[in-house]
């Protein structure tokens, strides 16, 4: 196939307006390559833009989330120091404390991971702590009470298992969630912390 690019001349052009109309072609395709190269440019500029960005956003995602961990630690160093002597001027008699326990099954495998754990004869109360609670950490606590429940009826441990969220910032509408699904509400208040209990309120038990 030949490369040889066929133009249309006018019937009768001179030399010099072949050449004229030739010049002009050319300068067209330089145009265009142009026009195409800075295209590429700005293409390649833009997608390199992109990719900075991304990688800032993804930086930032980091940085939020060991600020929203080191902020947890807060709030959960806050609620381990008086949590057990709160829970007992109610009528408890909490006699261990432990944190961040890990629950294992017959095999040894972690199936849970608790903030706080409170324990005595006949009650377990567990605790989970967070910054700022949320719907979905309500719901993913509710969870937790049935895997600590089953793993209890395995190992005929016959305990009363109940529950309580911690947050240092909580929402009304969160402690309202909080409390309808039978747990504890326990909320920061200056240095301390206090276990919001509504009249007439009763906890639920697994």
């Amino acid at each position: 196939m030949s490369d040889t690019l066929n133009y249309d001349y006018p019937p009768g052009a001179s030399p010099q307006e072949i050449w004229a109309i030739l010049r002009e072609v050319t300068e067209g395709h330089k145009e265009a390559r142009l026009r195409m190269q800075e295209t590429e440019r700005i293409v390649r500029e833009t997608s390199e833009q992109m990719k900075k960005t991304e990688e800032q956003m993804k930086r930032n995602d980091k940085k939020f989330g060991e600020l929203h961990n080191r902020f947890g630690e807060l709030a959960e160093h806050m609620v381990a120091p008086s949590i057990k002597e709160k829970f007992n001027a109610l009528g408890y008699t909490f006699e261990e404390m432990s944190s961040d326990k890990r629950i294992y099954d017959a095999s040894g495998n972690t199936i849970a991971e608790v903030d706080i754990l409170l324990e005595n004869g006949d009650t377990v109360m567990v605790v989970e702590v967070k910054a700022k609670p949320k719907d979905e950490d309500v719901a993913d606590h509710l969870g937790l009470m049935e895997v600590l429940r089953r793993r209890a009826d395995s190992r005929q441990d016959r305990r009363r298992f109940q529950g309580a969220v911690a947050g240092a910032i909580m929402s009304d509408s969160v402690r309202r969630r909080i409390q309808k699904n039978g747990f504890y509400a326990i909320e920061q208040t200056g240095d301390t912390v206090m276990i919001n209990i509504p009249e007439g309120w009763t906890p639920r038990q697994w």
